[in-house]
């Protein structure tokens, strides 16, 4: 059966026709995928910008720094030796030569034999001061590697040695003198140095015999 459509009552208007707004599916998942790439693109931009102003800190073990300080290991001062100046109150001093070894020194009634082996240190002696100084062979001293001290063996030297010089002998102003140092030390000894002094009060200066 067929209906007949109502008629709208007389003297109104027919009625309009009804709009049905019908939303489709899938538009919610549409959206939800434009503001997830929009937050990604956000992300790799920051990303780029903080590693950009970043500074990279990695240090590579086979770079060499560009200043490189190195610090010299202080160097002990050298001793004095042979043929060096050297000064101890009013004298000053150059050792020149050394003799070891020696069974004795002089000849017939003047000949004087070593207990061990007499040393021999030649040197030469220089009043630098503004008035005659003594200088003897007494306020010297050779010293062994064991830091032993021997004495000069003044008898010996004046009896055998005939330019000893070394004892009780005035050198005035501006004078010098050559003189040698006779000491009777062990024939096993090792010489280390002699230690010099103007009289037997001064502090002295050590010359090295090491060679």
């Amino acid at each position: 059966m067929h209906s007949t459509p109502q008629q709208p009552p007389h003297g109104y208007p027919p009625p309009y026709p009804q709009t049905v707004v019908v939303q489709k599916k899938g538009g919610g998942c549409l959206k939800a995928l434009l503001v997830g790439a929009a937050v990604l693109m956000g992300l790799i931009i920051l990303g780029t910008v903080l590693k950009g102003g970043g500074q990279d800190t990695r240090v590579s073990l086979t770079e060499k720094p560009e200043h490189t300080t190195q610090t010299a290991k202080p160097r002990k001062p050298q001793a004095p030796g042979l043929g060096d100046v050297v000064k101890d109150g009013k004298f000053a001093f150059k050792v020149t030569k050394i003799e070891k070894g020696l069974s004795q020194v002089g000849e017939g009634f003047t000949v004087s034999k070593a207990q061990g082996q007499y040393v021999l240190i030649h040197l030469t002696v220089k009043n630098i001061g503004d008035e005659a100084q003594m200088f003897s062979d007494s306020a010297q001293k050779l010293i062994d590697a064991r830091d032993r001290t021997f004495d000069a063996d003044s008898g010996a030297a004046a009896l055998g040695l005939k330019n000893s010089n070394a004892f009780l002998n005035t050198i005035n102003p501006g004078n010098a003198v050559n003189g040698i140092l006779l000491f009777d030390v062990p024939e096993d000894v090792k010489l280390k140095a002699v230690e010099l002094h103007d009289s037997i009060f001064s502090d002295g200066v050590a010359v090295s015999l090491v060679r």
